[in-house]
């Protein structure tokens, strides 16, 4: 009898120790994407970085590693997460079809789950009792505070103060896991400060503690390691993909801020040179305007050293990093993962733009068509792909990251998108 429900660890099981391969674009010895990467830091952390080098080497030819690793994917995250073809969106704008790869139905509602349980694993391997991570949209740090709580760390979160007011829900829930938030009151209030203050933490706590980064950025191995934990998203939409249509996609597309989930897609097309990638950046309300944008890649792109690692930056011409804006937390960022800065370099991967006003517009029609709220980080690449897909032949296929679900985000889309009930229910709840 044919079997039409195949074990759902079907691509768990095929890709067990196959995340840490390598591109030609990977780092070099030195953590080097090209010019970009690296690890520039304060001397004292240089023992600490060649501590996490090691041990994160050592946990890559561990059978075990690999196996404890694949086990939480599975029974904890949930993972395969589905790729899904948006019929109705589909057919509703012409042109090509689009795939779904919903990350947002992992545990804790984002593909931050990913990096952050295989962090943890390493942080247990090396003997540390506590974790450090900063945060912008909260995903990555409610994805932090679960594994604190499942594996027994304490946990502190920084996170700039505008963002614990635009994501409060995630505050609260990282506070009911047993973590301690901190909002970042100095600089621009937001994810870059957030990020200098966990630096902080752990220069001074650095025997003790793990610096649990939450995106492909930062100082050499980070980019690398974060890298290959959200490999696993790429290899099984191939995987998938290939099931459902027989060959691989036309182009893939995902929003990118430091570009975690972004590099997790694209890693296992980077090969193929038939698949165009697409990073969707952040256009905001006025993509021409200092502190209107989080756009680093669309006008005049400038060289920086910050937080650890060379990239490009949103800087002044005395260097100094510009303020940023985005409806989505989580891409309000000055800066993006140096492996991201050398696809842009040579060109394997376009970087694009969309406003506030395309998101808002592509999360309602994504809603309405499929019954699905992407996070307003995801919608970035949703408003991209419903611009492109009019465009191209029936036969063509798009892959668009959903990264999250945008539960998370509700006060935002409330105060954007609310009707007047909506809006006295809140009034009254404050009073």
């Amino acid at each position: 009898m044919l079997n039409l429900f195949p074990p759902r660890n079907f691509i768990i099981i095929k890709y067990m120790y196959n995340i840490f391969f390598k591109t030609p674009y990977d780092a070099d010895a030195r953590g080097h994407f090209g010019p970009f990467g690296g690890r520039y830091v304060p001397e004292m952390l240089m023992p600490a970085l060649e501590e996490l080098e090691a041990a994160y080497e050592a946990a890559k030819q561990d059978p075990a590693f690999s196996r404890e690793l694949f086990d939480l994917y599975k029974n904890y995250s949930g993972r395969p997460t589905p790729l899904y073809f948006a019929k109705n969106l589909t057919a509703g704008l012409g042109g090509a079809k689009i795939y779904l790869k919903n990350e947002g139905l992992n545990h804790t509602g984002a593909h931050k789950i990913n990096h952050c349980l295989g962090q943890a694993l390493l942080a247990k391997r090396m003997g540390k009792k506590r974790l450090i991570a900063e945060t912008g949209a909260g995903q990555h740090g409610l994805a932090t505070a679960t594994v604190a709580a499942k594996f027994g760390f304490a946990c502190t979160v920084y996170m700039g103060a505008v963002d614990v007011e635009r994501q409060m829900p995630n505050v609260f829930w990282m506070e009911l896991l047993g973590a301690k938030v901190i909002p970042v009151e100095h600089g621009t209030k937001r994810l870059k400060d957030a990020v200098t203050a966990a630096l902080q933490d752990w220069i001074v706590n650095v025997g003790s503690s793990y610096y649990l980064i939450g995106s492909a950025l930062g100082p050499h191995p980070y980019p690398s390691m974060v890298r290959d934990f959200q490999s696993i998203v790429g290899l099984e939409a191939k995987e998938q993909l290939m099931a459902q249509e027989g060959r691989l996609p036309d182009y893939l597309v995902a929003c990118v801020g430091g570009g975690s989930n972004a590099i997790g897609l694209f890693n296992a097309f980077l090969g193929d040179r038939g698949v165009r990638m697409i990073g969707v950046e952040a256009g905001g309300r006025d993509e021409t305007k200092i502190g209107g944008h989080a756009a680093r890649l669309q006008h005049d792109e400038k060289i920086g050293v910050i937080e650890g690692y060379k990239s490009y930056f949103l800087q002044d011409a005395d260097g100094q990093v510009q303020p940023t804006h985005s409806i989505s937390a989580g891409l309000d960022y000055a800066g993006i993962g140096p492996e991201h800065a050398l696809l842009f370099k040579k060109g394997r991967v376009a970087y694009r733009a969309v406003s506030d006003a395309e998101v808002l517009v592509a999360f309602q029609l994504l809603a309405k068509t499929e019954g699905i709220f992407p996070a307003l980080e995801s919608a970035h690449a949703v408003a991209y792909a419903v611009k492109i897909a009019p465009q191209l032949k029936p036969d063509k296929i798009i892959v668009v990251n959903i990264s999250g679900r945008g539960d998370k985000d509700i006060f935002i889309l409330g105060e954007a998108l609310g009707n007047a009930g909506w809006k006295d229910y809140l009034k009254r709840k404050s009073q």
